[in-house]
């Protein structure tokens, strides 16, 4: 089942350099989940600057706990860059 996310970065001072902290980390268990096709495709949200201000991301899993944990578990997560997730099951068109 496909998931749609997105996931907004906090707007306080210190988010981009929360952002740039965890980036790596985020990238190498990106990766990972590319590589066994979890992740369809992902990357990240620009504000009129290109700014990053936070991430998209099409789950390819089991049901929408599994999208939620994998959520969870990400470092964007656990270090507080995501400030507000939604997802939504996707239905590919084409």
């Amino acid at each position: 089942m496909l998931y749609v996310v997105i996931a907004k970065d906090g707007t306080d001072a210190d988010a981009p350099a929360r952002r740039a902290g965890a980036r790596e980390a985020h990238l190498q268990v990106a990766s990972q989940l590319h590589e066994d096709g979890r992740l369809v495709t992902g990357g990240a949200l620009l504000d009129d600057s290109g700014n990053m201000i936070g991430s998209m991301l099409l789950l390819d899993v089991d049901n929408e706990e599994e999208a939620r944990r994998l959520l969870e578990d990400d470092v964007y997560s656990r270090s507080g860059v995501w400030q507000e997730i939604q997802v939504w099951p996707f239905r590919k068109a084409l």
